[in-house]
């Protein structure tokens, strides 16, 4: 009887959990592409909804709540500037310079690119209400082969630093059927290079829509579903 009962309670409280995520995704998640696409030369998409840190980019800590936490006093772009202007000095970084800082709905996305060459180092978000830095999940750790989780480790490729196998027009085309199939009517833009993958903003009615990432050595297409609607945008001079 006791055993009955317990798994009786058990059953509720997992009944109670799936319906208090479903409505909690209802009610903050925005429309984003179903998992299990096929695209590229027979890769499935990235599982594009995972979430991960690996670690902080200097010093602080993820506030209460996690990277979406929307109470408190919205930072503004100027200090998430100031915030990425303190990191680059903080760490020493001289070789690294900013290229572009996007503000969206759960986030500010950092793009950090190599000043001898050229290339996008690695990408890094902002917590818009505790101004924390962090690396952004996905691509930028899992695929990066230079500055991410995965370098040196990448999926079936033995030379992670060497040139990628997928162009950037063949990375272009993967993304935009990739978009085709769940977006129609937008477009991909010019894709920026990193380490072992490619990312590429996505326009809607001439407006940016959000971002995805193809691998270099796979065509693999995963789309970035933690930033919500986009804001806005500063751009910088690439030296």
């Amino acid at each position: 009887m006791k055993r009955y009962i317990a798994i009786v309670v058990l059953g509720v409280l997992l009944v109670s959990g799936l319906v208090a995520v479903t409505a909690c995704g209802i009610s903050q998640a925005p429309a984003y592409p179903e998992q299990g696409s096929q695209i590229g030369p027979g890769y499935p998409m990235g599982p594009g909804g995972m979430m991960g840190h690996g670690g902080m980019m200097g010093p602080g800590n993820i506030g209460p709540g996690g990277p979406y936490r929307s109470d408190g006093e919205r930072i503004s772009m100027e200090k998430a500037i100031e915030i990425v202007e303190d990191y680059l000095h903080s760490s020493n970084r001289s070789d690294l310079e900013v290229t572009e800082i996007m503000e969206f709905e759960y986030n500010f996305y950092v793009i950090f690119a190599e000043k001898d060459t050229g290339i996008h180092a690695f990408e890094a978000l902002i917590d818009p209400y505790t101004g924390d830095i962090y690396p952004e999940p996905g691509p930028n750790m899992m695929w990066n082969s230079k500055y991410g989780m995965m370098s040196g480790m990448m999926w079936g490729n033995q030379f992670p630093s060497g040139e990628m196998t997928v162009t950037e027009d063949e990375a272009t085309g993967y993304a935009q059927r990739f978009i085709d199939s769940y977006l129609p009517g937008a477009k991909t833009e010019e894709p920026d290079r990193f380490y072992g993958y490619y990312t590429l903003h996505i326009l809607k009615d001439g407006q940016i829509y959000g971002m995805l990432s193809v691998n270099g050595y796979t065509g693999q297409v995963w789309y970035h579903s933690w930033h919500g609607r986009f804001l806005g945008m500063e751009e910088f001079v690439e030296h």
